[in-house]
């Protein structure tokens, strides 16, 4: 059993993988063997893709809401619970959410104590709105025993608010769980452009960034892999994968690096050097004092 391993020598992995459109039981049962792949490997936190439970082209309201599972007491989280206590690993994880009659694009975030916390998706992309509800948890980060945990879902990471957000309240590593699809006009020789904005996000914000995305085509629709794990100097550090086929990325971080290293020279601190008087009150004051 793989132990959580202190903030200095945390191996992160995220699971690029190929979920079967509502196989659930299938998917949740291979996601635990990438699991056990990365703990065999000294991970202590693994990221899981967005929706990686269900699939990710749902057809109507009505499929949906019979692919969705509650938080924590569906088949789904337990399953994932279980693994995480017996591997000893932290995981964030994709899952669609049913709270009551509302439908959610959820991600789990586990200790090998049970659930820490979930966070909704924020910015809903394309049919997406038909079946879920806009996230109403706003940007929750999570102290846990290696470090302090933000998440975003896929199309959240096109809002450099999302990150930011994360950073001012003090995220020393943004796990996305994620479904990117075709760039229309992206150059194939150049790095897709999510990549682009999570590597520059980290940047912006000197934070570690770990996308998971899946691969495959999924009811027509193409899906385009390149997961990747990204340092807070915003280059990557494990990645990008591969655009097809399943594969497991890993990276050994200090996360306290994402503080450590924020200081570019003696003047400039990325996340002090704000000028919050002059972004309104949103951006202006929302933040948690101490973080930087």
């Amino acid at each position: 059993m793989a132990s959580t391993r202190p903030e200095a020598g945390l191996t992160v992995a995220v699971i690029q993988m190929e979920p079967r459109f509502g196989e659930t039981e299938a998917n949740v049962a291979r996601s635990i063997e990438a699991m056990e792949r990365a703990a065999a490997q000294g991970a202590g936190l693994v990221v899981l893709p967005e929706l990686c439970n269900t699939g990710y082209v749902f057809q109507s309201r009505a499929e949906a809401r019979e692919l969705a599972e509650t938080i924590p007491d569906g088949p789904t989280t337990r399953a994932w619970m279980t693994a995480a206590a017996r591997l000893g690993l932290h995981v964030v994880a994709g899952i669609a959410e049913a709270d009551g009659p509302i439908l959610y694009n959820s991600a789990v975030v586990l200790s090998p104590e049970g659930l820490v916390g979930r966070f909704r998706k924020m910015h809903l992309w394309a049919d997406e709105a038909l079946y879920f509800a806009p996230g109403n948890l706003g940007f929750p980060v999570f102290d846990t025993a290696i470090g302090r945990i933000g998440c975003l879902i896929c199309y959240d990471g096109w809002f450099p608010e999302s990150y930011r957000l994360a950073a001012l309240q003090g995220a020393e590593i943004v796990c996305v769980p994620t479904n990117w699809v075709p760039i229309p006009g992206q150059d194939p020789k150049r790095e897709a452009m999510a990549n682009i904005l999570a590597m520059a996000a980290a940047h912006s914000n000197s934070i570690f960034i770990a996308c998971a995305d899946r691969v495959g085509t999924e009811r027509g629709q193409p899906f385009i892999g390149q997961s990747l794990i990204i340092g807070p100097a915003g280059w990557p550090i494990a990645g990008p994968a591969a655009p097809e086929g399943e594969e497991i990325l890993f990276a050994t971080i200090d996360l306290a690096d994402a503080r450590r290293k924020r200081n570019w020279n003696a003047f400039n601190q990325v996340l002090r050097d704000r000028r919050g008087d002059a972004y309104g009150e949103m951006l202006g004051s929302a933040h948690t004092p101490g973080w930087y």
